[in-house]
């Protein structure tokens, strides 16, 4: 009983110290004093990936502007769910931000989504590795990064990283 007591008490620390908010993640880091810089990109951010999801956000207790933040946006869909992760790190009057969302697809192989990728735009590069488990696309300028993972006959992972340096 103490055991429960006491772990209920450290969850409610770790909620109150860093939050959980249906909101928007710009919101979330408006209300919690992250770098004003750093809060508008991750508006721009937000909008851009239209992240309508459960968000969570770490930051320092004590100078939130001062330091690097944590902004994760988890969204479940009808055949699959993502999950998007930012750190965002002020410098000044300037805020690097790295990127990565995952996306897994219950009902469409990796396959189709490369094909559909290299549809779409057929400049990017697309590198096979482990027997064809694994597929490395990325665009000639090398601005992200995506892997698609095979999880299944008809289920793929895709996770895309970024990092940009605003301003720089």
């Amino acid at each position: 009983m103490k055991r429960s007591i006491l772990a209920i008490c450290i969850s409610l620390a770790a909620f109150l110290t860093n939050s959980s908010y249906a909101g928007s993640l710009a919101e979330e880091a408006t209300l919690r004093d992250v770098n004003p810089v750093c809060q508008s990109h991750l508006e721009q951010v937000e909008n851009s990936y239209n992240l309508n999801g459960l968000n969570l956000t770490f930051f320092h207790p004590d100078e939130p502007s001062a330091y690097p933040s944590f902004h994760t946006s988890t969204e479940k869909y009808e055949n699959g769910a993502s999950f998007f992760a930012t750190s965002l790190s002020p410098d000044g009057e300037q805020c690097y931000i790295s990127i990565i969302k995952t996306t897994v697809v219950n009902n469409q192989n990796c396959v189709a989504i490369l094909k559909a990728r290299l549809d779409n735009d057929p400049t990017l590069h697309a590198t096979s590795y482990g027997d064809g488990n694994y597929v490395h696309i990325y665009p000639e300028s090398g601005v992200y990064q995506m892997l698609l993972v095979d999880i299944g006959v008809n289920a793929c992972a895709i996770t895309e990283t970024r990092m940009m340096w605003p301003g720089k």
